[in-house]
């Protein structure tokens, strides 16, 4: 990989870096605060949808890989992979946006009209025919396009939202997942996948200096959509499906925890008179 690379990289985190605290500042004065479950009092002061700079960085930052390619290392390889990929992620974005000003607190979308505007945003890996349509030893032809990249986009995109809700662990888990996928996709030979999750790894860096205990701003699903497509994505289109049903299998476990309360029952922690946490049910639903 060209060191020249990391420009592009580095974009992502300076990004993310300077312009949450403006975005922090401009939530307050518009009332886009929302309550931090864990704190005393449960007071509504932390800045929402913060994840909208660290996608927006994101996709400045392979932008800019794109130009550095193009014009300086003068090659084109791959680049109807890459703006599919960015359009898969403004897509789900707008759907993880649209979600935030709905309110979680009151119901946001509906389940069915989640998974319905979550499925737009694979159609640009299904018309072009994104990754090799074998997997686990079975030639699906046409149906690769069709199914298993719509089902694997929606799945991976909501799942990743389900493990969520502490101060620091979206993102956090973002840059373990992602991390995993740089240096696989690297092994294996495609870099240029390695580039694009860095740029998402390096503005989730810069978003859990904000992001950590005490918040002083949430990501929102904007964020959560994103890194579970991008998770997606890259197994997509890096061939690696095998790896990411396994590094998913805590999430699907918690999927099971949660069918025990119909996807209904909030996960957040009973919040004690020390400030200590704890289960918040009797049973276990995730």
């Amino acid at each position: 990989m060209d060191p020249i690379l990391l420009i592009a990289i580095s974009v992502s985190f300076f990004c993310t870096y300077l312009v949450l605290p403006f975005w922090i500042k401009k939530a307050k004065q518009i009332g886009l605060v929302w309550e931090d479950m864990h704190k005393t009092g449960h007071p509504k002061n932390v800045a929402g949808s913060g994840g909208l700079i660290v996608v927006l960085s994101f996709i400045l930052g392979v932008l800019i890989y794109v130009a550095i390619t193009t014009f300086y290392l003068k090659s084109s390889g791959n680049l109807i992979e890459i703006f599919a990929l960015i359009c898969s992620i403004l897509l789900v974005s707008i759907v993880g946006l649209i979600d935030d000003l709905f309110g979680w607190q009151r119901g946001g979308l509906s389940k069915k009209s989640r998974l319905i505007l979550v499925l737009f945003s694979a159609i640009p890996l299904m018309v072009i025919n994104a990754g090799e349509s074998t997997m686990f030893g079975i030639g699906f032809g046409i149906l690769f396009p069709l199914f298993v990249i719509p089902i694997g986009v929606i799945g991976a995109t909501t799942t990743f939202n389900f493990l969520a809700g502490y101060n620091g662990l979206e993102a956090s888990q973002g840059i373990i997942l992602l991390s995993a996928f740089a240096i696989t996709t690297y092994l294996t030979g495609n870099a240029w996948l390695s580039v694009i999750a860095l740029c998402m790894i390096v503005s989730l860096f810069a978003f859990y200096i904000f992001n950590k205990c005490p918040a002083k701003v949430f990501p929102g699903d904007v964020m959560t959509y994103a890194i579970g497509s991008l998770i997606a994505i890259i197994a997509i289109l890096g061939n690696m499906e095998k790896i990411a049903v396994f590094f998913f299998i805590p999430y699907i476990c918690e999927v099971i925890l949660k069918s025990r309360g119909k996807l209904e029952i909030q996960s957040f922690a009973k919040l004690n008179n020390d400030g200590s946490l704890e289960q918040p049910h009797k049973k276990i639903y995730g």
